[in-house]
């Protein structure tokens, strides 16, 4: 996990949440089991789709993961394919709604050659496709499906950390780091992303010794109005907000309409994030921070520096964001559990070799652990020893500025 601090601009990424179980059809096979599928030996080319959001309010994000799922792509056939073979990415756009989502993912599922699924990308629609991919027996990777509630380690599985351990290394932050103590807490009660970290977070904060002066909420994340709750906050004389929402909401509305009430103190958030865009005065987002997977400053990653000249080279110098890089790393877990599984696996095999995986990736070292996220090892690993290098090589808490 990477601390950031959005001073002059800021960012913001999601990952929603919702475990929702839907039982939509789009027609043709459902369940297509993998003693239905062919195996990599069957086909010419491995051909992996995807189920991301690529249309709607949480489009920056899909787009983002599909950027990064063609660059590593890219690399791998330029390399000489998997068993020699190229890889061919199918996508589809689930436009951040449960029933495509799971429409989508059941006319992958029944395409015989498809042998592995990536996304989807938030966790509501992600939520949704757990039970599929599991009576699917199709493997499935969710890139940034943060939530907790998702339901992973069947056939699918998550490369992002969950919703509760960035809660966690928020409260460890602003204690240790900022060495405050009075903390307030925004979120939308009926997003299960933004809850989710904002109960994590209180639940840390009042386990840190932090006195929780604000408990606040909104009814979504959609809202564009959030003055009250923020004079209350004001009022209670919070020194931290902690307000997980997404890139939308938090650029142009909490952040100014929290600075307009008097509040001036930090304001953080989680990968949600990633994406965040400034309105008015810069200045205003002084002292923003977020949690997130990935850090373009990662100099001791090698991994990192040159996945981010590959992308620009790629892109007209465009930069790669957190999506892309967990994108990026989901497809070479592919990789990796194609090549241990072998020339003649079938997508239960794939599964099996994906479960408990060691990945080395931009996003850092991880194990997958038997509910399918990663546990937090080397890169991603060592909270006191992050958290003090970045207050001594950024005495400011800045990690970093968003373009």
């Amino acid at each position: 996990m990477r601390l950031k601090c959005a001073e002059k601009l800021a960012a913001l990424c999601l990952s929603a949440a919702m475990a929702v179980s839907v039982s939509a059809c789009s027609g043709g096979n459902m369940y297509a089991s993998s003693n239905d599928s062919s195996s990599i030996a069957d086909n010419d080319v491995i051909t992996i789709g995807s189920v991301t959001t690529n249309s709607g309010s949480a489009a920056a994000y899909g787009e983002s993961e599909v950027n990064g799922f063609r660059l590593a792509i890219k690399e791998i056939n330029e390399n000489g394919g998997i068993f020699g073979k190229q890889v061919r990415l199918e996508s589809m756009d689930d436009k951040g709604d449960v029933i495509e989502a799971s429409n989508a993912f059941n006319r992958l599922a029944g395409e015989k050659n498809v042998i592995a699924v990536l996304g989807p990308t938030i966790s509501s629609t992600s939520g949704a496709v757990a039970p599929l991919a599991d009576q699917n027996q199709m493997p499935s990777i969710a890139p940034a499906a943060t939530a907790d509630s998702v339901e992973t380690g069947g056939y699918l599985f998550r490369t992002c950390f969950k919703d509760s351990y960035q809660g966690q290394i928020a409260a460890k932050y602003a204690a240790e780091n900022l060495k405050v103590n009075k903390v307030a807490v925004l979120y939308g009660t009926g997003d299960p992303y933004s809850s989710g970290v904002g109960k994590a977070f209180v639940a840390a904060a009042k386990k840190a010794g932090l006195q929780v002066v604000a408990e606040e909420n909104s009814s979504s994340t959609d809202d564009t109005e959030y003055s009250s709750q923020l004079q209350k906050i004001e009022a209670s004389g919070a020194e931290f907000l902690y307000a997980p929402y997404y890139y939308s909401a938090v650029g142009p509305y909490i952040v100014p309409q929290a600075r307009a009430v008097g509040y001036d103190g930090y304001i953080m958030g989680p990968d949600g994030y990633d994406g965040l865009k400034t309105t008015g005065n810069k200045a205003r987002y002084d002292k923003v921070l977020y949690t997130t997977h990935y850090s373009p400053d990662d100099k001791s990653n090698k991994k990192v520096q040159q996945f981010i000249k590959s992308y620009k080279d790629a892109n007209d110098g465009e930069s790669p964001n957190t999506f892309t890089a967990l994108g990026y790393d989901s497809v070479y877990m592919f990789k990796q559990a194609i090549e241990q599984a072998g020339e003649n696996a079938t997508r239960a095999d794939i599964r099996n070799a994906i479960a408990g995986m060691h990945f080395s990736g931009v996003t850092g070292e991880f194990t997958l652990d038997k509910q399918g996220s990663p546990e937090e090892i080397g890169h991603r690993a060592g909270d006191e020893e992050r958290l003090a290098d970045l207050q001594r090589h950024h005495p400011t808490g800045q990690v970093g500025r968003i373009p």
